[in-house]
């Protein structure tokens, strides 16, 4: 790969992405944020050209950063739990 992104680092990516996803305290937010992670993914498994890899890298650093700040923003201002999270447990 000569986009300079190595699998290994979009595999990371991958995994950071999904596991500050689960940081959400609202249960919609948190599902949301993770069926958007892995669907994009997906979407752009079959990327080939250097430039497109290492702009969709680029943009999912940037939603990295945009998920940590809003799962802090949720922690700041939790709710009760629904009633469908009481049932996972």
């Amino acid at each position: 790969m000569s986009s300079g992104v190595s699998k290994t680092q979009i595999l990371s990516m991958y995994k950071l992405l999904m596991r500050e996803s689960q940081k959400f305290a609202n249960y919609n937010f948190r599902s949301y944020a993770l069926r958007r992670v892995r669907d994009a993914f997906k979407e752009n498994k079959s990327l080939s050209e250097p430039k497109a890899i290492k702009k969709e890298f680029e943009y999912a650093k940037e939603n990295l950063n945009i998920i940590r700040r809003q799962a802090a923003i949720g922690d700041m201002y939790r709710t009760e739990k629904l009633v469908i999270e009481n049932l996972n447990q």
